[in-house]
């Protein structure tokens, strides 16, 4: 009967302390700023130009023009038709170490939302402890010794802490945003692996393009010193003409050892961005021909790239967990409630243990409320608005550096088509050129200097346009990098 008294006594006090969580939940309020995304970018162009750069009417002439309001497709280096490519972008993404660092990043931080989230709920927690014990004399006002005894007490025990003025929640808030934060730097490291597999492809293609220039430079020089040593031969020219054709052919064959040693870090680089040693593993031999130049060119506004890009949205994230940090801040300023029971078996002995007579319990209530901190958390909240501010300028920033990016992009590639259109001309002249110069020299009426002349000047226009190729080829990819390309599917970058 005690015992079914004191359960009695115990569910009236858990079911008084239920009312009063209520009570006290259903009035509570969630202090600080709720976070709002800054105001889109009033631009509607990244340049004076006005966003006419390489516009349909230049696809005649370069071969590529920009499609305003065009998105980036995802999966954007599959744009450049090598199957090659995709297959070393796709194992990097999976074997590239520094990545495989990000997705863990990212996973400490979800886990850490999740551990936050935990003083959503009650605390159970369960002790035991048994000892002795002897006072003394002296504390019990009495000369007659005291009996040491021992003791056992064992039992669960609750605690929640109302979140009143919405601490908790702010702080949870805060976690999350950092999580999103990691998340967006994931989608951002695996944009900038792939820009730097595709650039890393098209070196490669650029190098081997300019070797084999090198070496179809070099078998004319070799007929060119056919040519002057049959002249010598017949006694139409001198040894000079045959010693300075022999310098030529040795000083074009300087060019080779640098492009091919260009030709080995590439090849290196791109292993490891694969995630494989230089010994382990060698790339595709990519060439220029069998890329595909895109001709439509995806081109958002300025409003849409601020939602578009990876860095962008992580320095957002950043803006919002500073934000949830004034709310904390705030809330530490207002009272703390907490509600604590707990029910417990106490006894001399075990043999006590499990009976009415030892059943225990308590229903606590606490309020901490601040009253003097020395100025303390009134600081901690104006640093918390200080260090929003300083988020919100550090994301003004990247918008500005992204605009730049996308400007910087878009005048390349309009330079580059010109270059191209100009280096094939080029090609063309001195290719001309060239062949009437050594006809002229096969029918003396020219020095082999004129040959040479004209053939160092094809040279360089080879090389020249290669060059050019390659770089319209690498700005391409630069336009798709800055415009935010990869996008997230198996790692669960949060939606924009």
């Amino acid at each position: 009967m005690k015992g079914a008294g004191t359960s009695k006594v115990l569910a009236r006090a858990r079911r008084g302390a239920a009312w009063a969580a209520l009570a006290v939940l259903t009035s509570a309020c969630t202090v600080g700023p709720d976070f709002a995304r800054p105001e889109p970018p009033s631009a509607t162009a990244y340049t004076k130009a006005g966003g006419a750069e390489l516009s349909s009417e230049d696809a005649r002439n370069y071969g590529q023009h920009v499609a305003p309001g065009k998105p980036v497709a995802p999966e954007w280096w599959k744009e450049f038709g090598s199957s090659d490519l995709d297959a070393v972008v796709d194992q990097a993404v999976a074997a590239n170490r520094s990545l495989a660092a990000t997705r863990e990043t990212l996973a400490e931080a979800r886990e850490a939302v999740t551990a936050a989230e935990g003083v959503l709920y009650p605390q159970v927690d369960f002790s035991a402890s048994a000892g002795g014990q002897k006072y003394g004399e002296a504390s019990l006002g009495t000369t007659q010794p005291s009996p040491a005894f021992g003791f056992v007490s064992l039992g669960p025990a609750v605690s929640y802490a109302l979140d009143v003025f919405g601490a908790n929640k702010r702080r949870i808030e805060g976690e999350a945003a950092l999580a999103d934060y990691q998340a967006y730097e994931l989608e951002a490291a695996v944009l900038t692996l792939s820009g730097d597999v595709v650039r890393q492809a098209i070196a490669l293609a650029s190098i081997r393009a300019q070797i084999q220039s090198v070496e179809h430079i070099l078998r004319d020089d070799e007929k060119n010193l056919g040519l002057v040593r049959s002249a010598r031969a017949a006694g139409a020219v001198s040894d000079v003409d045959v010693v300075t054709a022999e310098s030529q052919l040795a000083n074009d064959y300087t060019l080779l050892p640098p492009l091919r040693q260009q030709l080995d870090i590439a090849r290196h680089a791109l292993a490891i961005l694969a995630g494989k040693a230089p010994v382990e593993w060698t790339p595709p031999e990519f060439d220029l021909d069998l890329l595909t130049l895109p001709r439509e060119l995806p081109l958002r506004l300025p409003s849409a790239l601020v939602h578009e890009r990876p860095d962008i949205m992580a320095a957002e994230a950043q803006l919002h967990a500073a934000s949830a940090t004034i709310g904390v801040a705030t809330a530490n300023l207002y009272p703390q409630l907490t509600l604590t029971a707990s029910l417990t078996q106490q006894g001399l002995d075990v043999g006590h243990l499990f009976t009415a007579a030892g059943t225990a319990w308590s229903a606590i209530g606490g309020l901490t409320a601040p009253l003097f901190h020395g100025g303390e958390l009134e600081a901690e909240r104006r640093a918390a608005i200080d260090g929003y501010k300083s988020s919100l300028a550090r994301y003004e920033e990247v918008v500005l550096e992204a605009f730049g990016q996308v400007a910087d992009a878009l005048r390349a590639l309009t330079h580059d088509a010109e270059q191209v259109a100009a280096q094939k001309h080029a090609v063309r002249a001195a290719e001309a050129s060239l062949v009437l110069a050594r006809l002229s020299y096969s029918a003396g009426s020219a020095g082999i200097l004129l040959v040479l002349d004209a053939e160092r000047l094809y040279t360089q226009a080879r090389l020249g346009l290669v060059r050019a190729e390659a770089q319209q080829y690498a700005d391409t990819a630069q336009l798709f990098l800055a415009l935010g390309g990869a996008v997230l599917s198996a790692n669960g970058a949060p939606a924009n």
